[in-house]
């Protein structure tokens, strides 16, 4: 069974959901992105005649081009643990954030670098693999709730760590501007099952990296913890308090859902009452 945040329930793994992103086959995918960026980033089209009128037809960017393109190094990472990776360019420009960074490099044949002390090298690297295959791993299994079978990964996440991956791809991609990667991120979360212990350090990471107008992830995790936090509380209570004394809005927006929740029943008993209810009316005073 897998974790499902918009009710806090679980539904069968092989349930077609809404949230599957198709990201496309490969290199293909990246390059039908890059080439509508390209553009219209810079207006380059070509115009054929066609029965008297004037036909646009887009270039088509090949994959050798992009490997043709400069070399980028990434140095990534605090200077105590400093990675090295490598990236074309005109893959790289794929981000709005890089393509302004690229534009200050000369042409000259110097050494291109660009630094990210704050950055996870995992993450980077998963973002680097969507930048060129259109996808990373695992990858969705489709018309499922399911990724696919990583042997040095256990079946339940008690620790959050596969949570965590996708949820630092999604915030490398909400940084950088990559919205199908920030998209694909936030479905295969969607897919991991894990136990209160886990949920408690993905939701400690989401409300201290994302914005708090960021629905697309607080939103589940309030709604999850509100429609489960009687089952879940009671496996990892001093981890939920700390959680809620350290992120007030994440207690608030439990809180308040539990709350909305609650007056939706009231109203529905009001709307449709129960025959035979123990419910007493209240005893109105006459004054005597």
């Amino acid at each position: 069974m897998a974790r499902n945040e918009e009710t806090g329930g679980t539904v069968p793994e092989d349930t077609p959901q809404a949230d599957d992103v198709d990201m496309g086959e490969g290199a293909e995918a990246a390059d039908a992105t890059a080439e509508v960026a390209e553009v219209e980033a810079t207006g380059d089209h070509t115009e054929l005649p066609f029965a008297g009128e004037e036909t646009i037809a887009h270039p088509r960017t090949t994959f050798i081009s992009y490997l043709m393109s400069s070399v980028i190094r990434l140095v990534v990472g605090p200077p105590d643990s400093l990675s090295s990776l490598t990236a074309h360019q005109t893959l790289l420009t794929q981000s709005p954030y890089f393509a302004e960074v690229c534009k200050n490099f000369v042409d000259d044949g110097s050494p291109r670098q660009i630094e990210l002390p704050d950055e996870n090298i995992e993450a980077v690297g998963s973002f680097l693999e969507f930048l060129y295959t259109g996808e990373y791993f695992p990858k969705k299994v489709p018309g499922t709730r399911k990724l696919d079978t990583d042997p040095a990964a256990p079946s339940v996440d008690d620790t959050g760590d596969q949570l965590l991956k996708h949820a630092r791809i999604y915030t490398l991609a909400e940084k950088y501007g990559v919205t199908g990667l920030k998209t694909l991120a936030s479905s295969k979360i969607h897919c991991v099952n894990s136990t209160a212990r886990g949920e408690i350090a993905y939701a400690r990471y989401v409300y201290q990296h994302t914005r708090k107008d960021d629905t697309t992830v607080r939103a589940p995790i309030a709604s999850f913890w509100a429609t489960r936090s009687h089952t879940l509380r009671s496996e990892a209570e001093t981890e939920f308090k700390a959680l809620c004394l350290e992120f007030p809005e994440f207690g608030y927006d439990v809180l308040t859902r539990v709350l909305d929740d609650k007056l939706k029943r009231e109203r529905s008993d009001k709307m449709h009452p129960s025959t035979g209810s123990g419910r007493k009316r209240p005893r109105h005073s006459t004054g005597a």
